[in-house]
């Protein structure tokens, strides 16, 4: 397999704020993020749209629902009406529950809320797509599947311009892939992960390699670039 390393000064580096050595290697092995850095990416989980939610107040049997979120971030309870729960964590929105159950309904209510369905675990799906936006990772998701389940590329994207960004045991990776040369088995569809952003068909996105590429024009596996932080 061909492997070519450079040192780039500045293009890149500056232009996505990063360290001023950038590593470049043509290969198709990108590497896989490890635990801790799908961890260090989250955040304590937020509440949104759609979510489905298992709410449990202790001792009271009809009061154990599972309810889904609406569209505008409510949910809807018996005894206490309905609760804006878009932006608050679960324990914040078992705080608020149990303030509205207290008194009136319940002497000292205990409400657990657990997550059923989520959309923590997302990749970013951006650029010449028909539906860009954020889509939940579930089992094995490749790169194809990605830009499938976004609705596929659009009439004027580039499909030798695809970019996915990610982060490697704390080091941002960004990899350049073909969607045309993984369509004719030139190269295997490369599996993504929560938290890699993946930009389809977008020419600012490419020139992060656009001096390795004009020094091996006739690479033919995808490139990956290592931003070292100095």
């Amino acid at each position: 397999m061909l492997l070519v390393v450079l040192l780039l000064g500045g293009c890149a580096s500056n232009q996505f704020g990063l360290g001023a050595d950038v590593q470049v290697v043509s290969t198709d092995a990108f590497p896989e993020p490890k635990r801790s850095d799908l961890l260090a990416a989250n955040r304590p989980y937020l509440i949104g749209p759609f979510d489905k939610l298992k709410i449990d107040v202790f001792g009271i049997e009809d009061l154990e629902k599972e309810v889904q979120i609406d569209a505008s971030g409510r949910l809807s309870f018996p005894l206490i009406g309905v609760v804006e729960a878009a932006g608050l964590t679960p324990g914040e929105l078992a705080e608020e529950m149990e303030s509205r159950l207290r008194g009136r309904f319940v002497r000292n209510p205990e409400v657990t809320i657990n997550l059923e369905e989520t959309v923590s675990r997302v990749i970013t799906v951006d650029g010449e797509v028909n539906e860009p936006g954020l889509y939940p990772v579930v089992g094995r998701m490749t790169l194809m599947r990605a830009v499938a389940t976004s609705g596929g590329t659009t009439e004027f994207a580039k499909l030798s311009n695809v970019v996915i960004f990610r982060v490697v045991d704390g080091q941002q990776i960004a990899g350049l892939y073909n969607l045309k040369a993984i369509r004719r088995g030139n190269y295997s569809d490369p599996e993504v992960f929560a938290n890699d952003v993946i930009i389809v068909g977008d020419s600012q996105a490419r020139r992060i390699f656009k001096d390795v590429l004009q020094a091996s024009p006739l690479i033919t596996t995808p490139l990956i670039i290592l931003f070292n932080r100095r």
